[in-house]
């Protein structure tokens, strides 16, 4: 279940406002996360770095850096988003870097779930708000081609 969230904007969330942190810095958050292809048991990791850096449009830019552990594949892995923002503060719309819809973020009841069509696979995400420093979230990943289940767990880094 989602905690209530005392803070009614996720960017700020991300970003990690406190009375210590400088306007425009970004937040920075370890991710640790498991990946397990259900079809045939395969399972792997990904441990590194999300970078949510303020956009001039009242977004994010993120970028995810680390090491990505797989049976055939064990090296750097990164990735990229858009976040954009929302009338409503508490989600953003993520976009890949070349303008594509991807899905929504957040972690109210209406917010925290969505899913995104990548034909012919079917991505659902979940996310969770486990308190001021951490959430998670999960894309079950199903359909002709993928049977996937990668669950991510963030922690703010605050030094």
């Amino acid at each position: 279940m989602n905690s209530p969230s005392p803070e009614p904007s996720l960017r700020a969330y991300l970003l990690g406002r406190r009375p210590t942190s400088q306007p425009g810095q970004p937040g920075r958050w370890l991710v640790e996360r498991d990946l397990l292809d259900r079809s045939d048991g395969t399972r792997g990791t990904f441990s590194g770095v999300a970078i949510f850096t303020p956009t001039d449009d009242g977004g994010l830019a993120l970028r995810e850096e680390g090491t990505m552990r797989w049976p055939t594949f064990t090296g750097p892995a990164s990735r990229e988003y858009v976040l954009k923002p929302l009338p409503q503060p508490d989600a953003l719309d993520v976009f890949f870097p070349d303008g594509r819809p991807f899905h929504r973020m957040g972690f109210a009841p209406g917010t925290s779930q969505d899913s995104h069509w990548c034909d012919p696979d079917t991505y659902r995400v979940s996310y969770t708000r486990q308190g001021p420093d951490a959430f998670s979230y999960s894309w079950d990943v199903t359909g002709p081609r993928k049977d996937l289940l990668l669950v991510s767990r963030l922690a703010r880094i605050t030094v």
